[in-house]
């Protein structure tokens, strides 16, 4: 639980993924398309992925438990999250004040 919440708050949006997860890459591209640049934790690709897999699980209550995305070190949530704050108008203000983007 430490190392997510260590990477969770070094930058202003981070994504905790698996390489081979679509749903990981469709939430990477929005918040690209957005003028983000997210840092992404590939945990299939960590050493300690299954370490932070299973805090993250356990955060969200939920498995699987990527994307799991951040933003200004606050849990935001899974996939169904982003999206919802995206079609509701909310994520771009949440953005802004975590310093993810300017505009």
């Amino acid at each position: 639980m430490d190392m997510v919440t260590k990477l969770a708050g070094q930058r202003a949006v981070v994504i905790f993924s698996m390489s081979s997860c679509c749903m990981c890459h469709t939430v990477m591209r929005l918040f690209r398309e957005l003028g983000v640049n997210p840092t992404v934790v590939e945990l299939d690709e960590n050493p300690r992925g299954k370490e932070m897999e299973k805090a993250l699980a356990k955060l969200l209550g939920r498995n699987p438990a990527v994307p799991a995305v951040f933003i200004g070190s606050r849990l935001v949530g899974s996939t169904d999250k982003v999206m919802s704050l995206h079609l509701s108008g909310n994520l771009v203000p949440l953005l802004r004040n975590a310093g993810a983007i300017w505009v």
